[in-house]
């Protein structure tokens, strides 16, 4: 009886693997014919590193990128006085590019970029690992750039990138280059800056939204990154790894043009980089936070200067707007200056602030005991809550604070 191989032989049906065509290579493109790069020699190996400089002109978006405002401000928000008189050439802008978000000893940096600033140029590097056998190599290459600085400059860096890079280190041996330095993490300060008025504070939005510079089609999405490296791992071709050198650059350039700005806007505010009511406001706490209470107040009252009513979209909200009389009242208690922080709800209140209304309300009735006052202060904010166009939730929680106050004012009035 024939077998089954006989009979698909019999129908011209090929069986086993001697007459087919062999595999088609993969595609081999090196990194260095995708991004322009060499190779450093180091006491673990060969590693690859790509070098560009950014001019004293260059401008990221609308931002220079050389460091020259004190950092007196930062110094102070970050308690490291170290930073107060730092060499702006001694600071590190570092980034990673990883196999994962988890961390831990299974995840491994694939791409380091670093800036320094050296003379008047920005000098960015970028460590690439062509083999996960290199990565002694990058490591060591990497140590060499950051040998000059003193401080790293990250974004999420305290909680990410420094605890990735010192694992790694440890894994292989090798001293971790950056150990003992200053660290500058600009997310927790971003967040202070702009969790008000932003909806997102990653890097990218605010290069759109406070440095004006978007990025180009180059750009990589974050969450593509680790999927880019694998399958060049497997296939050897390194050409869509360009996209991911680009938004690698771009993250270590944004930072250097955010810490540049920032510094600008803490060192003074008022020269004309700060236009928004909310961003003054967030100043105002980041300085009352630093006890600086007469910055403090100055930023307060220029964020409740800013009209909402002018259609430019720089003033303050309702809420937002009662949210710094309060802070700038209690300020001003603090500072002994009740004078001021009556000044300040009276003009808030000639502008419609609800809020203004209730808080000489309370003034007229706890401090000057003058009811009659105090109940025309209530019925004018009852007034206002009337014709305001508020939603109703919040119409209706200060209706109820309005007429409980004015009720009990009236009982006040008839024991006089």
């Amino acid at each position: 009886m024939a077998s089954l191989t006989d009979k698909l032989k019999a129908l011209g049906v090929k069986v086993g693997t001697a007459d087919l065509p062999p595999p088609k290579p993969a595609s081999i493109v090196p990194i260095q014919r995708v991004v322009p790069g060499d190779f450093r020699q180091t006491a673990r190996g060969e590693a690859f590193v790509s070098e560009q400089t950014f001019g004293p002109d260059y401008l990221h978006g609308k931002q220079p990128l050389p460091l020259v405002s004190p950092l007196a401000a930062i110094a102070a928000w970050a308690r490291d006085p170290r930073f107060h008189d730092m060499d702006p050439e001694r600071f590190a802008f570092l980034d990673t590019e990883t196999s994962g978000m988890a961390g831990g000893t299974g995840t491994y940096a694939f791409l380091v970029g670093v800036g320094r600033f050296e003379g008047g140029n920005f000098r960015l590097a970028q460590f690439f690992m062509r083999d996960p056998a290199e990565e002694p190599a990058m490591l060591e290459a990497l140590a060499d750039f950051l040998a000059p600085a003193h401080a790293l400059v990250t974004f999420n860096g305290k909680a990410f990138d420094a605890p990735l890079l010192k694992t790694r280190y440890r894994l292989h041996d090798i001293p971790v280059p950056f150990e003992g330095y200053s660290h500058l993490d600009l997310l927790p300060l971003a967040r202070r800056l702009w969790r008000d008025r932003l909806t997102s504070r990653t890097l990218k939005n605010l290069e759109v939204n406070i440095l004006d510079a978007p990025r180009t089609t180059e750009e990589v999405p974050g969450y593509e990154v680790p999927w880019l490296y694998f399958d060049y791992l497997r296939s050897g071709d390194a050409t869509p790894l360009k996209g991911v050198f680009y938004h690698n650059a771009m993250d270590v350039v944004a930072m250097a043009a955010l810490l540049s700005h920032m510094a600008a806007v803490l060192h003074d505010p008022f020269e004309g980089r700060v236009e928004h009511g909310l961003d003054f406001v967030a100043l105002g706490k980041l300085f009352e936070d630093l006890n600086q209470w007469d910055a403090a107040a100055r930023l307060f009252e220029r964020g409740l200067e800013s009209d909402p009513s002018t259609g430019s979209g720089q003033g303050l909200a309702e809420a937002d707007f009662a949210a710094a009389v309060q802070r700038l009242s209690i300020l001003q208690k603090r500072r002994g200056d009740t004078a001021e922080a009556l000044r300040l709800w009276e003009q808030a209140a000639a502008q419609g602030h609800i809020y203004a209304h209730v808080e000489l309300a309370k003034h007229h009735e706890h401090r000057q005991r003058d009811y009659q006052e105090a109940l025309k202060w209530t019925e004018s904010a009852l007034e206002l809550v009337k014709s305001s166009g508020l939603p109703a939730y919040m119409q209706k929680h200060w209706k109820q604070e309005l007429l409980h106050r004015r009720e009990r004012l009236k009982q006040k009035r008839k024991k006089e």
